[in-house]
């Protein structure tokens, strides 16, 4: 019987497997509300910056190279989902309160205070954030840390704190003026505010309203001139926190990798409302998660203000290039984008209306025919496959090499641009491309040799071409057996349990990775019964394949078997799972045994060339 536990994994003896089989990258995914607490500091939320944070950094350091983030952007009071977070301010749940109590931050934050958030946290060591507390919490205690900050006599982290206004004012002036007029609104979801002048106050349409709103803003800037000081203070706290932490995760051989959703935030929607798309929303297509597709209500930004007539980068290309520069620069070890389709090839919806065909929704470049979207069309409608419907991924059947420009000048001028000006280059960027992939997303992917991902978990068994299945794995992706979105594989393998579907996958599995066994008849039977062997192979499997790169998810490699999020729905189930603050303790896969079957799996020569490691393994 498969032993899935270890109580080993020789971080020596892991290198070289993984050396050996090819992969330059094995990274961690893990949001960063899911870091674990140490003892009597579980204030509610996980933050990396913590002493917990630190030490998981440790346990990762020489068994992974890198730690996959979610969204870091500050999100709102009534959703906790990190994807609806702001592009450019960080989340203020992320400030470790503890570090404030010490003599490195003039104890700014009293000890109490510290107690007192971390003794009334009603989920305190449950595995699980505990949000709509901690949004409040935070805030109350970062604010006498303000107030204390305000006071100090030290010069060092005050000119700090002037460096950082000055050198972030273009988007930290946006974000802090919208935090005063949330005050002054009574609530931070603009759309909602009774003040019209306030839900415009950045998009004056006439001269007359320039002045009138830059009046308002100057009233306002003076009434709430504290609490703009204090948003801007607390970004501060947060980005200092957030580069030790890089600092010494490099230290340690770890990589930071950020994530970037594909959302704009409600605060982001307010500031920049000028350059989106008026009446149209970014979703999804019916798919598997949804029959009617998923209606996000993110603003689309509108292609017209993304460049200039000659090509170069308009207002919109700018504040996106800006973002990735911000975004690179702070996390050297690169960029994870949430659903690529929607810079590439973005589905768009009518505001009110079902992100479906019969109610006008259509993809923003690639619809010729459409009324309203035809003018933004790089597709021809002789480039359509006209027994397809529009939200189908093969539609567009052809493209020239200008259009397949055309479609990737977002990435290339603004993506790839940015990682070459923070001096990293186009691996840097890590494309989650699940689920839809369509032909215009495919081309450019391929034209710019950008790295997307491998789902083992969901690979059709009944299709021997199909990109999951780990003989058709390339080495140019990251490959793994699941996401933030998915279940994690050992539940997986538990609904495979003697089913047709079961049968179909181990029948893959055997002929993918067991060529050279006599035994095949017998494997098949063993994986289609015996559910921790099934999960071990699926696990062997993202490691025997050509990938270069390969992530996994906290929950599959510590065995947690409950889901981060569920796609399509909501509630406090979602986004709220953490790893136990005793994480050590937890029954970690025998990773040792996971890359000697790899070995292994690449058939008899491969592992004779390679059998002292075996041995050791």
């Amino acid at each position: 019987m498969i032993c899935l536990t270890s109580q080993k994994n020789d971080a020596k003896l892991i290198s070289e497997a993984l050396k050996v089989l090819g992969k330059e990258n094995l990274a961690l995914i893990i949001h960063g509300s899911s870091f674990p607490s140490a003892e009597g500091e579980d204030t509610g939320f996980g933050s990396f910056n913590s002493d917990a944070g630190h030490s998981l950094i440790d346990y990762a350091s020489g068994i992974f190279n890198a730690l996959q983030l979610g969204p870091a952007g500050k999100t709102k009071s009534s959703d906790s989902s990190p994807y609806t977070g702001t592009i450019f301010s960080g989340n203020p749940l992320f400030i470790d309160l503890k570090q404030l109590t010490e003599k490195k931050w003039d104890k700014i934050l009293s000890e109490t205070t510290f107690e007192k958030t971390v003794s009334e946290n009603p989920k305190q060591n449950t595995g699980r954030t505990c949000y709509s507390y901690i949004f409040n919490a935070q805030n109350k205690a970062l604010k006498e840390a303000w107030e204390n900050f305000k006071n100090l006599k030290a010069a060092k982290l005050k000119k700090e704190f002037e460096s950082f206004k000055k050198e972030n004012e273009f988007w930290l002036e946006n974000d802090s003026l919208y935090e005063a007029l949330s005050i002054e609104n009574n609530n931070d979801y603009w759309y909602i505010w009774s003040n019209d002048t306030d839900k415009r106050l950045l998009n004056p349409k006439t001269a007359e309203e320039e002045k009138a709103f830059s009046k308002r803003i100057n009233d306002i800037k003076k009434k709430y001139s504290d609490e703009i000081e204090f948003y801007k203070f607390c970004q501060f706290v947060l980005e200092k926190q957030n580069e030790e932490t890089k600092k010494y995760a490099l230290s340690k051989g770890i990589k930071m990798i950020a994530d970037r959703q594909v959302a704009f935030s409600d605060r982001d929607a307010w500031a920049y409302q000028s350059l989106f798309l008026d009446g149209w929303f970014l979703g999804c297509p019916p798919d598997y998660f949804s029959k009617d597709g998923q209606a996000w209500g993110f603003p689309v930004m509108d292609p017209e203000k993304m460049y200039n007539e000659d090509g170069s980068l308009g207002e919109g290309g700018i504040l996106m290039k800006n973002l990735y520069k911000k975004m690179f620069k702070e996390n050297p070890g690169g960029v994870r984008i949430d659903h690529i389709v929607g810079l590439i090839d973005p589905w768009v919806y009518k505001a009110g209306k079902k992100p479906m065909c019969e109610d006008g929704a259509g993809r923003l470049y690639s619809s010729p025919e459409h009324p309203e979207l035809k003018k933004y069309a790089i597709a021809r409608e002789e480039d359509l496959d006209w027994t397809l419907e529009a939200d189908k991924e093969k539609r567009v059947k052809s493209l020239t090499d200008k259009q397949i420009e055309l479609y990737g000048r977002l990435v290339e001028k603004i993506v790839i641009a940015a990682a070459k000006e923070c001096g990293l280059d186009k691996n840097a960027i890590v494309c989650e491309d699940l689920g839809t992939l369509t032909n215009p997303v495919d081309a450019v992917m391929k034209k710019y040799g950008l790295q997307g991902m491998r789902l083992t978990q969901f690979v059709v068994p009944e299709k021997p071409a199909h990109p999951y299945r780990c003989k058709n794995i390339t080495e140019n992706v990251w490959n793994m057996v699941g996401t933030h979105d998915n279940n994690p594989i050992a539940t997986w393998a538990e609904s495979m349990i003697n089913t047709h579907g079961g049968y179909l996958h181990a029948k893959n599995l055997v002929e993918d990775l067991f060529a050279d066994a006599d035994n095949k008849d017998d494997i098949i039977v063993k994986l289609t019964q015996d559910k921790e062997y099934l999960t071990f192979i699926k696990l062997v499997e993202i490691f025997a394949s050509k990938a270069k790169n390969v992530q996994i998810f906290f929950t599959d490699f510590f065995q947690i078997q409950e889901t981060y999020n569920t796609p399509g729905t909501s509630g406090d189930q979602n986004w709220s799972l953490r790893l136990p603050n005793n994480f050590r303790e937890l029954n970690a896969i025998d990773l040792q045994a996971i890359l000697k079957q790899a070995i292994l799996s690449r058939g008899k020569e491969f592992a004779d060339k390679h059998s002292k490691l075996i041995a050791k393994l």
